[in-house]
């Protein structure tokens, strides 16, 4: 758990350093005025117009392309140009999401216009929403060197296109999936890994899922394999998914093949 006393070793300590302001500098991204535990809800648009509280306009969407209809005296701004009136977004990319900003009491606020699984939601992030007001951090295990591992990928023929469950029931969405990561912890693991940019993102569960660390899944960027397919895992930086922390997170689930039946004590906790 969180006990970051190191050994005297000045090897320890470098690595341990190294991992706490990796970390601080994660959970500063984490409770960033718009991030993630700024949003105040979930509206999946739908053909008829709707107002919320916690945005203005009414939206809907016409196809996958969502539209807000703004009344007299509201305005958003969006890519540094005020719209008023009606306004169509043309279809949003999986993915590749739309901000809109206006101005409130607290601060600017934003609401992400997002397509998720081929449907059109938006997303108000406000500064002063509770849970991100009331965010104290998040608890972690200590970082050990027994959890950094060296792996070998193994890329498929052809990469892959995975569909993977959400945390919201029915819905679906697709990674690419180039091939697996292989490794030794407490015994032979395979894992299949998704594109990250340059790197591999690791969606996985294991014995500790629901006990000390987040049930639904972890999350792990790797490093892009060198030419000979070797990589190096960190599961001290396992993170949370967003779902950890709101109700109004679309998180992927990970494949089935992702559950590693060993305890993997490293990384972020259980959210208080």
């Amino acid at each position: 758990m969180v006990d970051h006393d190191s050994a005297d070793d000045p090897a320890d300590d470098g690595f341990a350093a190294a991992w706490q302001e990796w970390h601080d500098a994660h959970e500063r991204d984490r409770a960033a005025p718009h991030g993630f535990l700024a949003i105040t809800a979930a509206h999946w648009l739908t053909a008829d117009p709707q107002r919320f509280d916690d945005v203005p306009g009414a939206w809907s969407a016409q196809g996958d392309a969502p539209v807000v209809e703004l009344a007299d005296g509201e305005a958003l701004t969006v890519d540094s140009h005020s719209i008023t009136g009606r306004h169509a977004f043309g279809p949003i990319g999986i993915g590749a999401p739309v901000r809109a900003s206006w101005g409130t009491d607290a601060g600017t606020a934003v609401v992400e216009i997002a397509n998720f699984g081929g449907h059109a939601v938006i997303r108000p992030r406000h500064p002063d929403h509770p849970t991100l007001v009331d965010y104290t951090g998040t608890p972690t295990y200590a970082p050990d060197e027994r959890f950094v591992v060296d792996a070998v990928f193994t890329a498929f023929d052809a990469p892959r296109e995975v569909a993977v469950d959400t945390v919201v029931d029915g819905l679906e969405t697709l990674f690419d999936a180039p091939g697996t990561v292989e490794f030794d912890l407490d015994g032979p693991r395979r894992l299949t890994a998704f594109r990250d940019g340059d790197g591999l993102r690791l969606l996985f569960t294991d014995r500790t899922s629901g006990v000390t660390t987040y049930a639904a899944s972890r999350d792990l960027h790797v490093d892009a394999p060198d030419p000979d397919g070797r990589v190096r895992i960190d599961f001290n930086r396992a993170v949370n998914l967003p779902c950890a922390y709101t109700a109004s997170a679309m998180c992927p689930l990970p494949p089935p093949e992702n559950r590693l039946e060993v305890a993997v004590e490293a990384g972020e906790m259980i959210p208080r």
